[in-house]
């Protein structure tokens, strides 16, 4: 099939690598978000979605939105029969849905229903959830609601953060997606409507919901910080200053703490919580590198009895 792929984050990249191998299918321009700055030097950069394109000689599409004309106009042009897509990041009209035969079919990073949104794998982390998965689905106007091609699965390790998983999942998930692609040509797949039940969100998750509360358990405070690693990226105040946290280890022995209390010894840093105390893993204040938690309080020197938490002390 002649397929125009959209995605745009480097969790897109490895679908778009396999695609791109497939001896079946082939892949005639990419869509992706436009242009943004990144880095320190705040400048304008291609997606990673963009930049492999590129670099394979493909036609890049980059519209400011899915429903200009000049764009859409393009897409009939090309005359597609799929669409795959993976995190590409903008909501796709109905018209757009209907230039391709064969509609656009997305890879998502959760066993749908559950967490239908933009954040299913960091949501998956921060709820505990031992198993997770990838889908591809025919989109339709709803929210990640259209009926199911396939799915795989994934257990989620003890120490995962949501990188490690997302990493995981963009590979078996490049292969669901690539094995959906021969289905739709085949005529072997049909797409199975979601269950009504099971359904829950996945919205995205920013930079104040990353704010660690000492006062909840230990084991949740671990799955907020594995859930937001590497983004948002979870933190805390400390003397009025955001701590940006890398993920901990929980130490159930240590219930001697109250919620944000410290204990610095030379080589750990543990932190107090509404269950038990968790070592602090690396650690990034303002201004500085991450470094380990210990490296960091023997710098910052801590007054006695600084805590962590919303008013620092």
């Amino acid at each position: 099939m002649r397929l125009v792929f959209a995605g745009t984050p480097e969790a897109a990249v490895p679908a778009l690598e396999t695609l791109l191998d497939s001896d079946r299918h082939e892949v005639v321009a990419v869509v992706t978000r436009p242009d943004a700055t990144a880095g320190r030097g705040r400048r304008m950069a291609a997606s990673p979605v963009g930049r492999r394109a590129a670099e394979a000689g493909i036609e890049v599409l980059k519209p400011q939105r899915p429903r200009d004309e000049d764009f859409l106009a393009r897409l009939r042009e090309i005359a597609p029969d799929c669409c795959p897509v993976v995190a590409y990041g903008a909501l796709l009209p109905k018209v757009a849905l209907d230039v391709p035969r064969h509609g656009w079919v997305n890879l998502h990073f959760s066993l749908l229903p559950a967490w239908r949104g933009a954040a299913p794998v960091q949501h998956a982390v921060t709820a505990g959830d031992e198993v997770t998965g990838a889908s591809t689905f025919l989109i339709e106007q709803g929210l990640d609601s259209g009926p199911v091609y396939g799915v795989v699965t994934e257990e989620i390790r003890p120490a995962d953060t949501s990188g490690d998983l997302l990493e995981r999942l963009s590979r078996s998930g490049a292969r669901l997606l690539s094995a959906t692609m021969d289905g739709i040509e085949d005529g072997t797949l049909v797409p199975r409507p979601q269950p009504t039940d099971g359904i829950t969100l996945a919205p995205k998750i920013n930079v104040e919901d990353a704010a660690v509360d000492w006062t909840a358990p230990a084991l949740r405070v671990d799955r907020l910080i594995r859930g937001c690693t590497p983004a948002p990226g979870a933190w805390t105040l400390i003397g009025g200053e955001r701590l940006k946290l890398g993920p901990v280890r929980l130490v159930p022995d240590r219930t001697d703490l109250a919620p944000g209390e410290l204990d610095v010894t030379k080589n750990a840093v543990l932190a107090g919580t509404g269950s038990h105390a968790v070592e602090l893993g690396e650690v990034q204040a303002v201004g500085k590198k991450r470094m380990p938690a210990a490296a960091w309080a023997r710098g910052v020197r801590l007054d006695a009895g600084v805590r962590l938490g919303a008013g620092g002390e």
